[in-house]
């Protein structure tokens, strides 16, 4: 016993911490006798020293050999938790640690940390570690909502405890005074799918603080599997026409998250609308592309018929965007032809940008009826155009497209076609 602690004694000298953690395991694991307290208190300090100075790998392998401490090791790894001046990770495996120990200065050490640290990487492991501490926890917490200049911080901490017991706690404060203490209650309670929190959520809708109706679109957008239960569509639709902008915006996004085509219905009745502002027709826009149904597409088709002003630009521009990404592939066929169309428009035949757009929209959709069009680009008088053509056609099925431009290039062509076609043999 003396040998083997005299060598963790000489590696902890020589800062050898991988030797002195495996002498450490040695003593604390494999042992074949009873360690005296002094020992087993010496051996606690080299391990911390360890969780102190070694790196990554060094506190990786301490930290799970000093839960074989027992209690013992609270103090100290408190003590280490809580030095301002200890090294950030050392600070967030001891946090990690910790949340091995269902101890009352441990859930006070992890809140009060929560509440005092800017550091989001400790904050994290905090909350983890509270959470992994469960019941012990949730009650101190819920101790904590009780009093008025505590109940932010435990409403805070108790959302970052995934479990179902915060549920009660969390909704006694949905009506609280403080709408931050309503917002952050009902984001942590979005987790859930009580019938309890589904109320509340749905009651928050028509709060007077537009960052708890927020909130409340916000964790309703996911409660897709209730969609015809709670006729969410209705009820975010409303929001559309909220008198704040980013209820708006949100609603939009909770809508295309829903994913139907009462949702799509809706979001298009306000996209169409002159009165609903530019950057809302955005995030509608978006929303659609979102949704991916034939409907959705659709509606985007005839919202590029009203929206081919040069006002409109921006937005008509978006929605190029949109459907050249589309993701469904059995909708990808009338996307591409919807792109194609768009290039007799005369907003495209003036705007280089926007064919260029149209072009990596063809690409990305893959679709062969495209090839002739995208050649035709090859002559258009940009030479971005032409650039963003040769990319598209590459994109879209090089191979075949080479051949079609081999081919062109012994043909009797325009001029400003064969030149196209000259460069883009040239930059494959």
């Amino acid at each position: 016993m003396s040998n083997a602690l005299e060598r963790a004694e000489a590696a902890f000298q020589q800062g050898n911490w991988s030797s002195l953690h495996q002498r450490l395991q040695q003593l604390l694991v494999d042992r074949t006798t009873e360690l005296s307290d002094s020992t087993t208190a010496r051996l606690l300090e080299l391990a911390i020293a360890v969780l102190e100075a070694g790196d990554f790998q060094d506190r990786w392998d301490i930290a799970k050999l000093l839960p074989a401490f027992g209690d013992r090791a609270i103090a100290p790894l408190l003590a280490l938790l809580q030095d301002d001046e200890a090294d950030l990770e050392a600070r967030w495996f001891t946090a990690r640690i910790l949340g091995s120990y269902s101890h009352p200065d441990v859930v006070r050490a992890l809140m009060n940390l929560l509440q005092t640290t800017s550091s989001e990487e400790l904050s994290s492991i905090a909350a983890e570690s509270l959470a992994t501490l469960g019941t012990a926890a949730i009650a101190a917490l819920t101790d904590l909502i009780a009093q008025d200049n505590t109940r932010l911080f435990a409403v805070r901490s108790l959302a970052h405890i995934r479990h179902s017991e915060t549920i009660a706690p969390l909704l006694t404060v949905v009506t609280d005074p403080d709408p931050s203490v309503r917002a952050v209650a009902l984001r942590a309670l979005g987790s859930f799918h009580d019938p309890r929190v589904l109320s509340a959520l749905v009651d928050a809708l028509y709060d007077e603080q537009a960052t708890v109706r927020q909130a409340a679109v916000e964790e309703l957008g996911f409660c897709n599997d209730l969609t015809l239960q709670l006729d969410l569509v209705q009820l975010l639709s409303n929001r559309l026409q909220d008198v704040h902008s980013a209820v708006c915006s949100e609603a939009a996004i909770a809508l295309g998250r829903l994913g139907t085509d009462a949702a799509a219905d809706a979001l298009f009745a306000v996209l169409q609308s002159p009165q609903t502002p530019k950057p809302l027709q955005l995030e509608l826009v978006w929303s659609l592309a979102r949704i991916g149904s034939t409907i959705a597409l659709e509606y985007l088709q005839q919202a590029l018929s009203l929206f081919n002003q040069p006002a409109s630009m921006s937005l008509y521009q978006a929605m190029i965007v949109a459907v050249g990404r589309w993701e469904t592939v059995d909708c990808k066929p009338q996307a591409a032809q919807i792109l194609i169309a768009a290039l007799d428009t005369s907003l495209a035949t003036e705007q280089p940008t926007l064919r260029q757009t149209i072009a990596i929209g063809l690409g990305a959709l893959g679709q062969l009826t495209a090839l002739e069009t995208l050649i035709q680009l090859l002559a258009d008088e940009e030479m971005s155009v032409r650039l963003h053509a040769i990319a598209a056609l590459k994109a879209l099925d090089a191979q075949t497209a080479h051949q079609q431009l081999q081919r062109l290039a012994h043909s009797d062509l325009p001029d400003a076609l064969k030149r196209g076609v000259a460069i883009a043999i040239r930059e494959w």
